[in-house]
């Protein structure tokens, strides 16, 4: 093969990976939008019922929204290391970084699980009986709690399923130091999730 040709394809594989990654950022920019929606609304009915909204607050256990955002921020890391790893060609450090946040993706959705059925089992739900009972803030403020958090934890679900495919990518050379994109785009990404739970905190568990 000549150098020409060899340059020509080390520009085209460049082009595509340029290209996956503007996709991804195009991608990413929907979720912004649809999570910034949710915040806004958040803000209407805060701005209505802040009364409700600071007592539905205290309703929730702080530790697991502490532990839960330690978890992902240790995750981002360990993502940002694994992208880091594989441009140096140090495959298992790659792989170690995606299995540690896949780990931490796991442990959060396991403190999701038992926070949701705590209140669940205490009848505290969208319409339930305690809450159409109750002011009707405190239903607002539940029923926003359950579809952002819900819905954030359906992207944690989503991430880890490009964390494990890039995982296996990584495995099977499919990504390696000099064609990573998929890898990146993960990781970009979970920053995302990640980043928007850094807003879902402080709205719900240090209202005040």
């Amino acid at each position: 093969m000549s150098s020409k040709s060899f340059n020509s394809g080390s520009h085209t594989s460049g082009q595509d990976e340029s290209g996956k990654k503007f996709g991804m950022w195009l991608f990413l920019y929907t979720e912004i939008i649809l999570f910034g929606g949710l915040f806004v609304l958040y803000a209407v009915y805060f701005a209505k019922y802040t009364g409700d909204f600071i007592e539905g607050g205290k309703e929730l256990n702080r530790l697991f929204g502490v532990v839960n955002t330690i978890i992902l921020l240790i995750s981002s890391f360990a993502v940002a290391a694994a992208v880091t790893a594989i441009q140096k060609k140090e495959k298992i450090k790659s792989m170690a970084g995606i299995i540690t946040a896949l780990l931490c993706g796991l442990i959060f959705l396991i403190n999701k699980y038992f926070e949701w059925s705590h209140k669940i089992h205490n009848g505290i739900y969208p319409n339930s009986e305690k809450l159409v009972d109750g002011p009707d803030g405190l239903n607002q403020f539940f029923g926003l709690y359950y579809v952002i958090t819900g819905l954030h934890g359906v992207h944690i679900i989503i991430g880890m399923t490009l964390l494990l495919i890039s995982l296996i990518f990584v495995m099977t050379n499919r990504v390696a130091h000099n064609r990573f994109a998929m890898l990146e785009n993960s990781g970009l990404y979970w920053h995302l999730v990640d980043l928007i739970w850094i807003f879902i905190f402080p709205l719900f568990y240090l209202v005040i």
